[in-house]
């Protein structure tokens, strides 16, 4: 097993993962640090399907949306769209 700068021995990066919350999970628990000598430069394209939708909200609503969106620690676009998600569920059964 290699080792860090502190000399603590560090996991080997898994060859391939068999998912990628294998990978969170590992990464999530590991530190990129010890492992920067083995990366490699990539480059990817990415395509994104998700066009933005814009829709008006009331001041007063907006207003909330901000609030209740820092309190849980997500953006109020991600809270918007797990409201908008939910109550779209429920109106569809």
């Amino acid at each position: 097993m290699k080792k860090n700068k502190t000399n603590k021995e560090i996991d080997p990066i898994p060859e391939k993962f068999d998912s990628i919350e294998a990978a969170s999970e590992f990464w999530d628990s590991h530190s990129l640090a010890d492992y920067w000598d083995q990366t490699t430069e990539v480059h990817f394209d990415v395509e994104i399907d998700e066009e933005p939708r814009y829709f008006v909200l009331e001041k007063q609503i907006a207003k909330k949306v901000y609030e209740l969106a820092k309190k849980q620690k997500v953006s109020p676009e991600t809270l918007v769209n797990l409201l908008v998600a939910e109550q779209v569920a429920t109106l569809a059964n």
